[in-house]
């Protein structure tokens, strides 16, 4: 893919000590939407990466050309780069970033230290979406699902089309991570909106019954809408993070 790459949407990289975080953005999204949080961390000493994920940052068309083997890959060679410079490393998510990083913590326990979920998706309720996998043989693209901030101002940079060949194939990957989810045993740190426009309750259920995690840390954001890491509760995110790796990281490799 040759399209150009939309200004604010590169990928975010920084040096630093001990623990490394590999933050993840969301289906149709972009690193603007981890890029404050990434910051933040990134002052606070840790070493930090978050990638652009294929076909996204370009054009909704380009996204359609990609399917979720090729954002997890992007993903796993990131923690494969933060696992070589790092003691810790811990694997945050937004939305299809969750999921993302529930399928590493899955498939490479011993390199991922612990898990920090901002609205994860592994699955949804709405009728529409189990027509997908016929409907994305008839149409290229649904309307978009970007940027439910409820904080002004606010811009996640992605795209205005829901691309529905690589909304097909996360279908297929959330059904992959559910199956797995008893492997998961991190520690957990759990982010969910009371209002997201975006990603029902099921997700939740789905993810903390799932899981055989003993540290399961559970937070309700009460004023913030899908893309919470650019919403009135995003210090809220950052903060209860650095407790939460305070607490369980430091300790938990011999």
């Amino acid at each position: 893919m040759t399209s150009t790459v939309v200004p604010g949407t590169e990928p975010y990289f920084a040096e630093g000590g001990p623990v490394g975080m590999l933050l993840s953005h969301g289906f149709t999204g972009s690193p603007a939407s981890m890029r404050p949080w990434a910051q933040h961390l990134a002052d606070a000493g840790h070493a930090v990466r978050v990638p652009r994920l294929p076909g996204h940052g370009t054009t909704w068309k380009d996204m359609n050309t990609t399917r979720w083997e090729d954002w997890y890959a992007e993903v796993d060679a990131a923690l494969t780069d933060l696992r070589a410079r790092c003691d810790q490393v811990v694997v945050a998510g937004l939305s299809m970033g969750g999921c993302l990083a529930l399928r590493l913590a899955e498939q490479r326990p011993a390199d991922v230290d612990a898990l920090v979920l901002v609205n994860p998706a592994v699955n949804v309720a709405r009728l529409d979406i189990k027509l997908v996998p016929a409907l994305q043989w008839v149409v290229p693209a649904m309307p978009g699902i970007g940027n439910d901030i409820k904080k002004p101002g606010q811009d996640e940079i992605g795209y205005d089309k829901t691309p529905l060949k690589a909304l097909a194939s996360q279908l297929k990957m959330w059904k992959d991570v559910r199956a797995g989810l008893p492997k998961v045993t991190q520690p957990l740190l759990f982010f969910r909106s009371t209002d997201d426009h975006v990603v029902d309750a099921t997700s939740k259920t789905i993810i903390l019954d799932g899981v055989s995690s003993n540290v399961k840390e559970f937070v309700t954001l009460q004023d913030s809408f899908h893309v919470a890491t650019l919403d009135h509760d995003a210090a809220r995110i950052f903060a209860a993070t650095d407790d939460f790796i305070a607490q369980h990281v430091g300790a938990r490799r011999d």
